[in-house]
Order: structure tokens, then sequence, then C-alpha cells
């Protein structure tokens, strides 16, 4: 700890020669600037859980591209946003290396010989830091920074040879996240694979020797069915809006169900006298599946935490054992959500009412076939909630590490590797599921 410097960004900067640049502003780049095809112009809306989202990224042409060269991004550079959610951040890949540092955001170059960037892309993360950003922004209604304000940002620096292995402790837990991401989406892409093949184009087993009629094209059994039939009940969340407190139980949407999961990290707490009255028609269990129905449609995801929640702006669909792989599998295909979406209801706001979910009718086989399905889906969906409870650990076990490390507050020698970590837990769970 001898070692370690406390300094501000700007003196490490203004002697080592880093960079700390604002964004082009909004006068320099026009509506008519962005095209379909062309260099990724970088705004705070495109950085996601550490990451540049490029789906709805927008671009800019080669001529624009030349006129804001100076804003282009390099390898180990840092971007944040400059205003609203400043506590966001991504460290610049290869893969990203030329994309523009766009309006609304700040791009810092850290000097590499003295601040290893993803060690300072982690200091970043710590909650001291995001707090001390949040105090000293500017603006009421909407937080701004400015590179006046990070270069009076204190930071810790120790040398740079303990800071690159305190980035690898830390990368490990986040790459482990990553290859678990990956296989979640295999996972889930081999069981729409099998659904669509099954149902969609009706290659199910046994469909060669199948007898098909000839003026539906429909094998012999297939008839319409309704969706109802395979769940115990379809209701949906509340339709209040119970006010938020600083203590009591998540509130959940729609758009907090991502990639067949809930995520609970933007979701407000709501009182516990509130969430109880929204449980006599709303409570949740094991197994329930969530489906979006206002405003984002089509997000389908499944409850399986051991924590109470409420949820609001979804249909819930209730448990039936033997089909529950088989529905999320269907409410989750990319054919049904196009085919729901086409169908929806709403000008300004779409949506699906409870009526229209409960009364949707699909043509469908008999329930034996239904149920092999199901049989076959259940190991994919287990291994795939298994890999999303691991991520899960590991980002509670980064998250404490990340402050202790990055202020020396525990021995390096000392951390515990996430693999290591892992397989310690799932020896505990065998322990006392064979005790």
């Amino acid at each position: 700890m001898s070692e370690w410097i406390s300094t501000e960004l700007g003196t490490i900067c203004d002697e080592y020669g880093g960079v700390i640049q604002t964004g082009p502003f909004g006068s320099q780049l026009h509506q008519h600037d962005y095209v379909a095809e062309g260099t990724p112009v970088i705004m705070p809306k495109d950085i996601k859980g550490g990451k540049i989202e490029l789906a709805e990224i927008a671009r800019i042409d080669d001529i624009n591209v030349k006129r804001l060269s100076k804003h282009k991004v390099q390898v180990g550079d840092i971007v944040i946003p400059r205003r609203g959610e400043i506590s966001k951040c991504t460290l610049i890949t290869e893969e990203q290396t030329g994309f523009i540092c766009g309006t609304g955001c700040l791009k810092i170059t850290p000097p590499k010989k003295v601040l290893d960037p993803t060690y300072f892309r982690y200091y970043l993360s710590r909650s001291d830091t995001i707090e001390w950003l949040i105090n000293n922004a500017v603006g009421a209604t909407m937080l701004n920074l400015s590179g006046g304000i990070l270069k009076r940002l204190p930071v810790v620096v120790p040398p740079l040879k303990e800071q690159k292995v305190l980035a690898a402790i830390l990368s490990s837990y986040d790459d482990l996240i990553e290859n678990n991401l990956k296989r979640i989406k295999l996972l889930e892409e081999m069981a729409q694979i099998t659904f669509e093949e099954w149902f969609i184009r009706m290659k199910f087993p046994g469909h060669e020797t199948a007898v098909f009629d000839k003026e539906t094209g429909l094998p012999e059994g297939w008839v319409k069915r309704p969706i109802s039939d395979f769940c115990e009940k379809i209701t949906d969340g509340t339709h209040d809006s119970p006010k938020q407190v600083e203590q009591g139980v998540p509130l959940i949407t729609g758009k907090h169900i991502e990639n067949g999961f809930i995520n609970f990290e933007s979701a407000y707490l709501i009182s516990y006298e509130d969430h109880e009255q929204i449980k006599k028609r709303s409570g949740l269990s094991e197994w329930d599946i969530l489906f979006s129905n206002i405003g984002t449609l089509g997000n389908t995801g499944v409850v399986t935490e051991d924590f109470e929640y409420s949820c609001k702006n979804v249909v819930i669909f209730k448990r039936k054992h033997g089909f529950e792989y088989f529905l999320y599998s269907y409410l989750s295909n990319e054919h049904t959500v196009n085919k729901l979406d086409s169908m929806s209801s709403g000008v300004a706001q779409k949506f699906y009412s409870l009526k229209f979910i409960r009364a949707l009718e699909e043509t469908l086989p008999s329930d034996d076939l239904i149920k092999e399905f199901n049989t076959l889906a259940e190991p994919i969906y287990a291994a795939k909630f298994k890999l999303n409870n691991q991520i899960k650990l590991l980002k509670e076990a980064r998250d404490i590490l990340l402050p202790r490390l990055l202020t020396g507050m525990i021995d390096i020698e000392q951390v515990e590797l996430p693999e290591a970590m892992l397989n310690r837990l799932e020896e505990q769970e065998d322990k006392i599921a064979t005790a």
C-alpha cells in the first residue's frame, strides 16, 4: 500500500499524457448525417452492461467520419456518458477501434505507462467513484459531467504491475460471465431449432410415416388448440402504479425481462403492503412464464428466483407440469413474436389485452407429441438456468471483490478465482443434497 498513490485524474493526464475529451456537440451532427451502413457513433443509450450494443446504434458516412476524426476511439479508451446515466462506462476493444465518441459522451484516454485501462475501467465502476461522479455532476433534472469535473476525480493508483494483476482477477470473473452468456444463447438456439423443426416445419419424430391432409397440408390429428390448454391459468400483473419506497419488494415490468430472465438491477421497490395486495391477483410461483404485453411486446421470462416480487405490464402463464418448456419455447419463438406483433392493439403504445391472449389459438398436435418435446427440452433449459444462476453468483462475488481489491483491503494472494468458487459452491450443494 505504501506505493499506492492518491491523486486526481487530471494530474495524471497532465503529467503523463492522458486525454479527457468531450464528444461532438449536437450541432455537429444532424439527422440527415446518419446512414444505414457506416461507422458507429457511440451514444449513452448504446452503453449497456459495460458493453456497446450495436443493434440500434447510429452510423455516419466516411465524409462525416473524416470531419469528426478527432473523436475516433482506440483500444484502451474509456467512454462514459456526459449526461443522464453517468454511472455507466465502457472500455474500447479491438473490434470498436475507429468508432466515433458521440454526442453526450466523454472519451478518456488513460496514460498507459502509469494507468492500466482495464484497471481504470473497474475503478470507474466502484460505488465510491460513482457516488463521487453523481455528487459532483451538475444539473437538477439531468446529471451532467464535463472534462473539468472528470479532471478532479480522485484516483488511487497502485504500481502498474499490480494494476494489471488486479484487472486480470476481476476480468476472470467477467470472462466467465461472458462465456456463460454465450453458452446460454447456444442452449436457447438449440431448443428453438428443435421447436421450429417439430411444430413449424412439421419434421417431428415419425413425420415420414405420418398421414397429411391433402387440403390443409396438416398431419392427421393436428387441430387448432387454445394456448390456455398448456397452463393452469392465464392472468396478468397489477394495473396499478404502486409508490416507490426505499425498502420493500421489487416491482418488475416487461422491460425488465431480458433473454428469458428477470433483470432486477433497474427495478424499483414497493411496500410490503402493496405487494401483498398484488399477490392476491398476480402472485408468482416458480416456473410461471411472464410475457410482456404493453410497450415492448413479446419479452418472455421465467420465474426462477427464490424470493418474492411483484409484476406489472406482463401476462402470467401459471405452470402446468408437462407443458412448461413447450409453452416457453412457443412464446419466445421469433415466429410467434412476429405474428403476435402484427396482431397487437394500440397506436401510441402497442399492447395485447388479457382477453386476446386468453383466446389465442395455434394449430398443434395432440398432447403426446408436445409432452415428448417438453421432455426433450427440459435438460436444455435446466442447463440454461444453472448457467444463469452461476452468472448471478459471479457478479455478486466480483462486486464484493472490486472495492476491496481496488483499495488494497485484501491480499491478492488470498483471492479465490471464479472457477474455484463455483466448484466449491457446487460441492457444498452436493453435500446438502446427499445429507
